[in-house]
């Protein structure tokens, strides 16, 4: 028999929730591997990313100290984003997600334009973690002579093996990376701590408020700065979501998922905030760079026998977490959208591992033209494919709140049932926060350089949905009048 299932087959998908009408054939098929340890890691993990890790270094670098700032603010939306999907996952799991939750509030149409901005996300984001790996690496005189794009490529091909055998590989593999970066970071946290406390010299610098007022201040270039690095903080963020997703594939999300959710607020004032202002005390904003991660740039001047070499294998462990988390968040979301019509059969197909691995293919082949993007210009590699996520993240945010705003207006006619577990003061909260994505919109454009241009091609990417649409429609009605007939 066939190892591979087709989105031509027939599948029984799974049950509705309660108060749901609507069923996801992609919800089928999937084995129920992940236990609440998995899920917990998973939601610290998609917390913490090589945005934090590698982004931060450059962002201290031109905004100073009030990069805490932007994160705390953007910290908060997130939180919002992920508390709305929250809502709806316990409203009706989904390995689908917001894909499936937009196919039910929005139509197909709204399910094409959620599930392809999320896969302009998670693409991209692929090339900046290889990119980010390959930069690691470099730290290490052993990879100091191989080229970029040779380190690239070996990082996509590792992870990529890995998360093709079975969702119990992502699941545990996950579970280590996330605890790698967790302690590191609260290891990190009690170095700087002690040497802020000791006043211990780091560099030639007296460690404490004096290293901040000493280099101007707070805003030591100005308030414009702070609100420019955004769209990078954002994309610090971008894998909050990735435990709706995950939630398809545990036995119990009602239990697990809202514990994992609420985590997350205390988390982004811990590691991300926490650690942006230990940064800033322990050394003067212009001692970083965007060429290398600030923590491993704190350990090398500590002078810590080597301490900033297993910092940067803790900040590659990181970029490779990302990378395993795209690969697997995609899969899910093309298995759904293959299955409704809206993206291509093979995405649609699974091993006999319960993997979609069609979809994680798609993905990893956008890795691969990353690694093409690290041979022709690995120096601006890293700038040019973190907008273009952001632009995805954005679109995926905003996707998730206006399906949790059309919920909370279907809730009120009666036609569904909230769970217990909400987005506080809805609707309010979801026009604040798709206001706050738009102005994040508009400041990438004032910000000029690649950020404008990646705006720029915003009526490209509409242009190139509306397109697709236009190419799949046709199968996405056959397909959803077999399901009708059947």
């Amino acid at each position: 028999m066939s190892d591979r299932i087709t989105a031509a087959e027939t599948l029984v998908a799974a049950p509705p929730a309660a108060g749901s009408p609507h069923v996801d054939a992609g919800d089928a098929g999937y084995s129920k591997d992940l236990k609440s340890r998995h899920i917990n890691m998973i939601a610290i993990g998609g917390a913490i990313g090589t945005g934090l890790f590698l982004g931060a270094g450059g962002r201290l670098a031109g905004a100073g100290p009030s990069l805490a700032i932007a994160y705390a603010v953007c910290g908060v939306f997130a939180f919002f984003v992920v508390r709305a999907l929250g809502e709806l996952v316990l409203y009706r799991p989904s390995s689908g997600a917001f894909v499936s939750y937009a196919r039910e509030f929005m139509g197909e149409k709204g399910a094409f334009a959620a599930g392809w901005l999320y896969f302009l996300n998670w693409a991209t984001t692929a090339v900046a973690d290889i990119t980010a790996a390959a930069t690691y690496a470099h730290f290490w005189g052993m990879f100091s002579d191989i080229p970029q794009w040779i380190l690239a490529l070996i990082a996509l091909a590792v992870v990529l093996t890995a998360n093709l055998i079975s969702v119990k590989y992502f699941g545990e593999m996950e579970f280590w990376f996330a605890i790698i970066k967790v302690g590191a970071l609260v290891a990190f946290m009690l170095i700087g701590i002690f040497l802020v406390v000791t006043q211990h010299p780091v560099d030639g610098h007296t460690p404490g408020f004096s290293t901040i007022t000493d280099s101007g201040g707070i805003f030591p270039v100005g308030m414009l700065p702070m609100l420019l690095v955004i769209q990078g903080v954002v994309f610090a963020y971008a894998s909050v979501e990735l435990c709706g997703v995950a939630a398809g594939e545990t036995k119990s999300p009602e239990k697990i998922m809202p514990k994992a959710i609420n985590s997350i607020m205390w988390r982004v004032g811990l590691f991300y905030v926490g650690s942006v202002v230990l940064l800033a005390l322990l050394l003067p904003y212009t001692s970083y760079s965007g060429d290398e991660s600030p923590f491993v740039t704190v350990m090398d001047k500590v002078g810590i026998p080597g301490a900033a070499g297993v910092m940067n294998l803790v900040v590659l462990t990181a970029a490779l977490s990302s990378l395993n988390s795209g690969l697997y968040s995609t899969g899910r979301i093309l298995r759904s959208m293959a299955l409704s019509g809206s993206a291509p059969k093979f995405t649609g197909r699974m091993n006999k591992g319960q993997v979609p691995y069609g979809g994680i293919l798609l993905t990893a082949g956008f890795g691969v033209l990353g690694v093409g993007l690290n041979y022709v210009m690995p120096g601006e590699a890293f700038e040019i494919v973190l907008n273009f996520a952001s632009i995805g993240i954005l679109g995926t945010w905003g996707m998730i709140m206006l399906c949790s705003l059309l919920f909370w207006h279907r809730s009120r006619d009666g036609r569904v049932t909230r769970p217990s577990y909400r987005l506080p003061w809805a609707p309010y909260t979801q026009i604040v926060t798709l206001a706050f994505l738009a102005t994040v919109v508009f400041l990438m454009w004032w910000g000029g350089g690649v950020g404008r241009t990646t705006v720029m091609c915003l009526p490209l990417i509409a242009a190139a949905l509306v397109g697709g649409w236009f190419v799949v429609r046709r199968r996405v009605n056959d397909l959803a009048q077999e399901r009708e007939d059947a």
